[in-house]
């Protein structure tokens, strides 16, 4: 995917104001930057409108929905690398797994997507919309203090106050009711270890989910049939244009945060990711209709998002910062690398070839050194 150019001198030259202005919102709507953004925007959204589908797709059990929602994502993950043609780049990457720890690494993470999965869809219609929900505010802060302690990454003024304005606002809870939902801290707790693994193997994250899925289909559809999931849909006639919508949906989601992912700094696609657990509290609210003191206090709420706006305007200051120093990665390069390119990978098979050349090329000098130096 290409971006357009938004620099053009013959906008001046307009020859009427309509045409001019009707010039410039074809140019900002052309932007790279508008477009990223529009992307991120409309992909968190719809990652929202799937939180939903629990409710939707009833009479199927929140189980149900979780396992018929990684049926639809595996199909749709097959349809999306087909469509890009990027099934060479997942055999290439599969192909660098060589030793046992390698694919003990790969796997083992599998069972914590599936687990998530399950919450996520489970979670709305079981009275844990907002545990979930919560546990997706607190889940970046919680990636954050792992970065700081895990990799030594260095943490910004702004970033420690929302950590130690939303550990407050947790602790008044903790304080005041006893306990934090399970829910909540199976999200917060849980994904971190899934990408501190994925982090381990570089596992590009298309490749990965693509992996995850084709590994849970057996036990999805194990509980499919033991649970009569398949019968329902196949008994409920609304449900057949209801489960290709949410592959659709899912399809469309991830195709959006790729193209996100590609035009978009990586600070400013990381905050504009904030926005997903704030549609998922107003869903949750609005029309799962579940009352916010059930999940914890206003003060925590109020506390968590006054750390998130913190956390928004941390990348906002960032990308700003980056930008003014002329550091910003390049628009046509992959922020987030879901595959390498062909040119990349490529270019790493010459770069191992020229090395491997200039090694035996220097054994065999030395090998040539030791022989003149022996004496006859």
């Amino acid at each position: 995917m290409t971006a357009t150019s938004t620099d053009s001198s013959s906008a001046s030259n307009a020859s009427s104001a309509p045409d001019n202005i009707n010039f410039a919102s074809h140019n900002r709507l052309g932007n790279p930057m508008t477009r990223g953004v529009l992307a991120a925007i409309v992909s968190n959204l719809l990652f929202s409108i799937l939180f939903l589908f629990g409710v939707f797709l009833q009479p199927l059990s929140g189980t149900q929905v979780a396992g018929w929602r990684m049926i639809m994502m595996l199909l749709s993950l097959i349809a999306l690398v087909s469509v890009l043609k990027q099934w060479q780049h997942v055999w290439d990457y599969l192909r660098t797994l060589k030793s046992l720890k390698d694919w003990l690494l790969f796997i083992l993470p599998t069972p914590i997507l599936g687990g998530q999965i399950w919450l996520f869809m489970w979670g709305p219609v079981n009275g844990l919309g907002l545990d979930v929900t919560l546990g997706y505010f607190l889940y970046p802060l919680v990636m954050i203090v792992i970065g700081r302690f895990f990799y030594g990454e260095a943490m910004s003024r702004l970033q420690w106050l929302a950590t130690g304005v939303a550990a407050l606002g947790i602790l008044h809870d903790v304080l005041q009711h006893g306990s934090i939902s399970w829910a909540t801290l199976f999200v917060c707790l849980g994904y971190p270890p899934y990408y501190l693994m994925r982090r381990k193997l570089a596992v590009p994250p298309i490749t990965g989910l693509l992996s995850d899925l084709t590994l849970l289909l057996p036990v999805v559809v194990m509980v499919l049939i033991q649970t009569d999931g398949i019968g329902i849909v196949a008994e409920t006639p609304r449900l057949w244009y209801l489960l290709p919508i949410l592959g659709l949906i899912s399809t469309a989601a991830m195709a959006l945060t790729m193209t996100a992912s590609r035009y978009l700094p990586v600070s400013l696609f990381g905050t504009l990711s904030y926005l997903e657990p704030v549609f998922l509290f107003i869903f949750s609210v609005t029309i799962l209709a579940e009352i916010t003191h059930q999940s914890g206090s206003v003060v925590m709420y109020g506390m968590i998002m006054i750390a998130l706006l913190l956390m928004m305007l941390d990348g906002a200051l960032g990308y700003y910062n980056r930008k003014y120093n002329n550091q910003l990665q390049g628009y046509n390069e992959p922020q987030i690398e879901t595959f390498p390119t062909r040119r990349r990978l490529n270019k790493r098979r010459i770069e191992g070839m020229l090395n491997g050349s200039r090694f035996r090329l220097k054994r065999r000098q030395q090998s040539s050194s030791k022989k003149a130096a022996k004496p006859n």
